[in-house]
């Protein structure tokens, strides 16, 4: 390096102690030196410090190539997130909202300015205390996965005790166990897919709820709040900003039509009754059935975890053997057969489980058809499908989702159909709220700050509604 720039400032003298005469061609060599190729070898501290010699200098170091390059190497696997992020999610890019992402151009110095500035961020996603997912997940937006989880379902109460304590309490305990303030850091949180009606009661319950998280939070001194519905923040994750979003929840699986970043709640929300715990008692069943003996929903949640999945031909399976062991520490070691095959089947035929529901297959169908007769972009949307939740890993469930899809759906809305699996394990949203965080924008884009509800109240909060209605 020092080699490169001992060369480069000796034929900047001799270029200004020439003659006019000899000035052409000393200029013209000192043009074919690669200062370029010097300034991409430099840190960005020292591409800082080269962009004050001079105009040429300045306008040399902040070529927004040579940024990229620094952003593509700090961020490395991460970096098709964060280009797509940067691309689909600033205010500039009205081009931000096509679900199917295309190249573009970034001020990439801005952009890496942007970062260097962040605040470190708290994100929380799942929240048991308002009828959400059974689970919450917490962590600093710096690691790569959520730090810990709380079963908000035993620990929390239930959903008939008053809001606010419980959210008060929820949070508390978060801070407690990651052992920071609240001041010191915004915090972004998931809010959960409920009261899906496009209702005026629905719409009310919303807002009420919107108002007492955002007072909770700030009461407990978070000094800005970014709240995003938890189906959005996992299509980010998806990189997609547009499309149908398939929730295998806790309780319940929500299939979610999102346009441009917002619930199409006017589209319609499908709600089933095949959640993950669900899942797993069917699970229990069948293993009690069979003679299997289990001391723990533990031991039974693991084994689903680790065994099951999902069969593309129900019926063929059958007839085969699908032994698999599995062992469970302290509980035991454990022996499936058709139990792992049959449980992911509840998804798609719930009357096994003695339930009155749709098929997820039906629901989803139902969803793009609604979309198709409603949408009026020419952007076909709706033909993307995410998967998110824990059980939306059960291996084989993208491919027989596809199958059911191009069976029931007309040839017109299966022709270019896309599922997306969960790329991020059971943490899409958490992932997406991490991405979202790690925005050259954010917060100021996307956070209501205390000073400003306290100043303005809560119209603010409504204003700012972008995820949902």
């Amino acid at each position: 390096m020092a080699t490169l720039l001992r060369r480069f400032f000796t034929s900047l003298a001799l270029s200004s102690s020439a003659s006019p005469e000899e000035s052409p061609e000393s200029a013209h060599s000192l043009a074919e030196f690669p200062l370029g190729a010097v300034l991409r070898q430099l840190s960005p501290e020292d591409l800082a410090t080269a962009s004050l010699v001079c105009k040429f200098w300045h306008a040399s170091a902040t070529e927004d190539s040579i940024w990229e390059a620094i952003l593509r190497r700090e961020t490395s696997s991460w970096w098709p997130f964060v280009r797509f992020m940067e691309a689909y999610l600033r205010p500039e890019f009205s081009q931000r909202f096509l679900a199917i992402p295309v190249e573009l151009e970034l001020p990439f110095y801005k952009i890496y300015c942007g970062r260097r500035s962040l605040q470190q961020c708290l994100i929380i996603d799942g929240n048991r205390s308002s009828g959400g997912s059974g689970y919450c997940k917490y962590g600093l937006a710096n690691k790569f996965a959520p730090e810990g989880k709380l079963a908000t379902f035993l620990e929390f109460g239930n959903i008939d005790s008053p809001l606010a304590p419980r959210l008060s309490n929820l949070y508390q305990t978060i801070l407690n166990r990651m052992k920071t303030k609240a001041s010191a850091q915004p915090v972004v949180i998931s809010t959960p897919i409920c009261q899906n009606d496009d209702t005026d009661v629905a719409l009310a319950m919303r807002r009420q709820y919107r108002e007492t998280t955002f007072n909770v939070l700030f009461d407990l001194g978070f000094p800005a709040v970014c709240a995003v519905n938890q189906a959005v923040l996992a299509l980010y994750s998806a990189m997609r900003t547009s499309g149908i979003v398939v929730n295998i929840g806790f309780h319940v699986t929500s299939v979610v039509p999102v346009y441009n970043g917002t619930v199409m709640r006017n589209i319609g929300v499908e709600v089933i009754g095949q959640g993950a715990l669900r899942l797993t008692g069917y699970l229990s069943e069948l293993m009690h059935q069979n003679g299997t003996n289990f001391t723990s929903m533990y031991a039974i949640r693991t084994l689903k975890e680790r065994l099951c999945y999902v069969a593309e031909d129900y019926e063929a399976e059958l007839l085969k053997d699908t032994s698999a062991s599995c062992d469970v520490g302290e509980d035991g070691n454990f022996v499936l057969k058709h139990e792992r095959f049959k449980t992911g089947e509840l998804l798609f035929r719930p009357w096994l489980g003695g339930m009155r529901a749709m098929g997820l297959h039906h629901a989803v169908a139902l969803c793009m058809e609604h979309c198709a007769d409603l949408d009026s972009s020419g952007e076909e949307w709706y033909k993307t499908i995410v998967l998110t939740g824990g059980s939306a890993c059960l291996p084989g469930l993208k491919e027989r989702l596809a199958k059911e899809l191009r069976y029931y759906l007309p040839v017109s809305l299966a022709e270019g159909m896309t599922i997306i699996p969960p790329l991020h394990g059971p943490h899409g949203a958490w992932i997406g709220a991490k991405l979202l965080s790690d925005m050259s924008s954010f917060p100021r884009e996307w956070c209501v700050s205390r000073k400003k509800f306290r100043k303005v109240g809560s119209s603010i909060l409504h204003a700012m509604a972008f995820d949902d209605s």
